[in-house]
């Protein structure tokens, strides 16, 4: 019988997976972290467990918080299980277990006073997100901070009752300011270029629609480190609750699986101060970016890559999809042809022996990540992880044959139906429209491309136009094969 995760069964538990080494009620909080999920907990979280194992900085803890429904469902089934969290750390011959207790509390859902009151706290930091690619309200074809969102309006209304993560930090930040307490550092830690960046411009832009006078002071005052983090995680199933079950005797309501590898990038600039991350294998940079468009476009790029064939192949996991000779050949050239001769020089940093590695990530036969994660809100994540990639192609003068395939693989799935002839069921917050217009581009595939909020400048690029078109005429006229075919004999 499987013990019931807690603090209470941690040393019956202590037999199958390694256990903190530091009690929990030594520590207090430093973090508050908005969006508490399997990411945040295989990756952020799992940093601070090893410094604290160390016997170091037991006063970050992190409490988290959150907006949406979601959290609030994840804030319940942890406080059941004392804030535990059970991270099982897989590779090709590894699987194991390790309990977190790294975050000592989760704020209530909704309750904006409790939130703020906690990030007005001298003994707050650092503020830290994980909210999504989707949740920094950014106009996907200007990829600039979106004012005229409506959940932004309504923050810039009612500033005192805010409903966004934005809304609720610029709330805390402005209530340190009026109690003369020094800001707190805000760290993203989403896959988006320049994340410290966009943070900053989603809190001053929501400030200036208010007052603009509180925008210049965050501007002036509070730091936003730029980040680069790495670590495949896929979402948890009953799959993974039975494997954890039954490999290692712990019952946890929301087990965390991921990868072996880990990666995280960071720049130091934190004026609050900040935990020693370096002693567990943070490396702290200058400058991030070089290893952020490697990551963004390599990696995030090639998961993008092989997700909408190998949807459209009904292929379920990821590791069958490189377990495909097409679709690994099709990843191998676009990435060799195409993405990398877009990636500047990084230190230290072999960008063949990058991919070759991300090669073999993709390929874990244990990760248990799944095609329809990696095909899910394609709408935000082709303008972050494809698109900027075409343009800068384009701009060079060479070919988008096989970037442009991507994107047209993308309109066929959105289409609703696998090659097969199996129905794909609903995978982006935008469903609906897509589906509109992916059947629309079956007979019309320009029509695709009228999403300018998306594509941008590269709906009316000539030479990206004529690629997108003959991929996506190809697909529908001999089907997904065929067109991977010609794009890797050609």
């Amino acid at each position: 019988m499987p013990v019931k995760l807690s603090r209470h069964a941690l040393p019956i538990i202590s037999g199958a997976a390694r256990i903190p080494a530091y009690d929990a009620a030594s520590l207090t909080p430093g973090i508050v972290h908005f969006g508490v999920g399997n990411f945040h907990r295989s990756h952020q979280a799992v940093y601070l467990d090893a410094l604290f194992n160390l016997g170091l900085d037991r006063d970050w803890a992190i409490v988290g918080a959150g907006v949406r429904a979601a959290d609030g469902e994840m804030r319940s089934k942890l406080a059941a299980q004392d804030y535990l969290t059970t991270v099982v750390e897989q590779d090709t011959n590894l699987s194991a277990a390790r309990v977190t207790s790294s975050m000592i509390d989760f704020l209530p859902i909704g309750d904006a006073e409790a939130i703020i009151a906690r990030l007005a706290d001298p003994a707050i930091r650092i503020v830290s997100l994980t909210v999504t690619e989707g949740g920094y309200y950014i106009d996907p074809a200007t990829q600039r901070f979106d004012a005229t969102h409506p959940d932004i309006v309504a923050d810039a209304t009612a500033p005192a009752a805010p409903r966004t993560v934005f809304g609720l930090i610029l709330a805390g930040l402005m209530r340190r300011r009026a109690a003369g307490v020094i800001p707190f550092t805000v760290m993203s830690c989403d896959n988006i270029p320049g994340n410290g960046h966009v943070t900053s411009n989603a809190i001053t832009g929501l400030a200036r629609l208010s007052d603009p006078e509180a925008a210049g002071w965050v501007e002036a005052n509070v730091a936003f480190p730029n980040s680069m983090v790495d670590r495949i995680t896929p979402a948890t199933s009953q799959r993974e609750r039975d494997l954890l079950a039954n490999a290692f005797g712990i019952e946890d309501s929301w087990p965390v699986f991921c990868e072996e590898y880990t990666q995280w990038v960071l720049e130091d600039n934190f004026p609050a101060g900040r935990p020693a991350l370096e002693k567990v294998g943070v490396q702290f940079v200058e400058a991030v970016a070089p290893f952020e468009l490697m990551k963004i476009r390599i990696l995030n790029g090639g998961h993008a890559a092989i997700a909408y064939p190998a949807g459209l192949l009904d292929v379920h996991f990821v590791h069958e999809a490189l377990e495909d000779a097409q679709i690994l050949a099709f990843l191998g050239k676009l990435e060799r042809e195409e993405v990398i001769p877009t990636v500047p020089p990084v230190p230290d940093t072999d960008l063949a022996a990058y991919y070759d590695r991300i090669e073999r990530r993709f390929a874990n036969p244990k990760i248990g990540d799944t095609i329809a994660r990696l095909c899910y809100d394609g709408a935000n994540r082709q303008p972050k992880f494809i698109l900027p990639t075409a343009l800068a192609r384009v701009e060079a003068g060479g070919s988008v044959a096989g970037l442009a395939l991507v994107s047209a693989l993308w309109a066929r799935y959105c289409y609703g139906e696998s090659d097969s002839g199996k129905a794909i069921a609903p995978n982006d917050p935008s469903w609906d429209r897509l589906q509109a217009l992916a059947r629309e581009a079956k007979g019309n595939p320009v029509a695709w491309l009228s999403m300018t909020d998306v594509f941008g400048e590269l709906a009316s690029n000539p030479v990206y136009v004529a690629s997108f078109v003959a991929a996506l005429e190809r697909i529908w006229a001999e089907g997904t094969r065929a067109a991977l075919a010609h794009y890797i004999a050609n």
